[in-house]
C-alpha cells in the first residue's frame, strides 16, 4: 500500500514538472518574441522561470531517487558475495542519507535566513525558492529511509546502488 502511495506521488511530482517545463517554455518563448518583434518584454518571466527551474530540478532528483534514476557504478559490488553486497547497500544508503541532512539543514536555514527577503521582480519571498531543496530533502530521505529498512529486513524488491 505505501509503495503505491509513493508511486503516485511520484507520478503526480512528473505531472507537476511536465506542467512547470511548459509553463517555463511558453514565458521564455513569449519573452523572446516580445523583445525581438515588440522591444519590450514581461520581467516577471524571467525569474519564475529561474524559479521553476530549480523546483523542476529538485522535484526529478526526488524522483529519480526513488526510481533509482542516477548515475551508479556497480560492477565491484556485483562481484561481491551477498553479505558483503549488503553491506555495501547499507553504508551507500547511510552515506546519501547523511548527505540529504546536510542538504536539509543547509535548505531550512537558507529559507529561515530569506523569509523576509522579497525577491527583485516579483517580490514573493525568497523562500519559497530555497523551499525546494526542503522538500527534495523531506522526500528523499522518506524514500532511503525506507529503502534502508527493506535493504536490512531483506525486503528489498530491487537492488539500489
Amino acid at each position: 500500500m505505501l509503495h503505491l502511495l509513493i508511486d503516485r506521488y511520484c507520478k503526480f511530482i512528473s505531472v507537476l514538472m511536465v506542467a512547470a517545463l511548459a509553463v517555463m517554455v511558453v514565458m521564455v518563448f513569449g519573452n523572446v518574441v516580445l523583445r525581438y518583434a515588440f522591444n519590450s518584454g514581461i520581467a516577471v518571466s524571467e525569474e519564475l522561470s529561474r524559479w521553476l527551474f530549480v523546483w523542476v530540478i529538485f522535484l526529478g532528483g526526488t524522483v529519480a531517487v526513488r526510481e533509482h534514476g542516477h548515475i551508479s557504478t556497480d560492477m565491484l559490488v556485483e562481484k561481491l558475495p551477498a553479505p558483503a553486497r549488503k553491506v555495501c547497500q547499507v553504508l551507500g544508503h547511510v552515506l546519501m542519507l547523511w548527505v540529504t541532512w546536510l542538504m536539509f539543514w543547509g535548505s531550512l536555514a537558507q529559507t529561515r535566513i530569506n523569509l523576509d527577503v522579497e525577491a527583485p521582480v516579483t517580490g514573493l519571498s525568497m523562500a519559497w525558492l530555497y523551499g525546494a531543496g526542503l522538500l527534495f530533502a523531506i522526500f528523499t530521505g522518506f524514500f532511503l529511509l525506507l529503502e534502508l529498512w527493506e535493504i536490512l529486513s531483506n525486503k528489498a524488491q530491487r537492488s539500489a546502488a
